[in-house]
């Protein structure tokens, strides 16, 4: 059976699905440790929340084509992977890997694996913002899924 998707305002939910989705948001910021602790805490059944567990999310957490492999033509000069590696991480990137080639005539390439899935901006803004950076003599989006 194909899996089917609404949006749905939050005051028409029934109460038990609006609390399984506070019981996983205390459970996903570390406010209690165990599902027992949880459900005691928003007034819910741990048979409901593991009823509807799978099935509610936040609509800004579903993940979507959320990993971007960029490679990048450097200067070979001290500190400038450091700054784009904080430009990833300020537009609220999650750099998953790095692969660096030894410099040769006074460029490196590095190629970096970013999960986007909480960009505080678009990924062309961030490209722009990274092509632009001293020291960065190329970008290029290689991968995207």
């Amino acid at each position: 059976m194909k899996e089917r998707y609404y949006l749905v305002r939050e005051d028409i939910l029934p109460e038990a699905v609006i609390k399984t989705l506070q019981v996983k948001q205390l459970l996903a910021v570390g406010d209690v440790k165990t599902v027992h602790e949880a459900v005691a805490q928003v007034g819910l059944s741990r048979s409901a929340f593991y009823k509807y567990k799978d099935g509610i999310h936040l609509l800004n957490e579903i993940e979507r084509d959320s990993i971007v492999t960029i490679s990048f033509d450097l200067e070979h000069t001290s500190g400038i992977l450091s700054k784009v590696l904080s430009l990833i991480a300020g537009s609220g990137g999650n750099v998953l890997t790095i692969n660096q080639s030894i410099p040769l005539q006074g460029r490196a390439n590095v190629v970096i694996s970013v999960e986007t899935s909480r960009l505080t901006e678009e990924l062309d803004a961030l490209m722009e913002l990274l092509q632009t950076t001293p020291g960065v003599r190329k970008t290029q989006i290689v991968g995207q899924g």
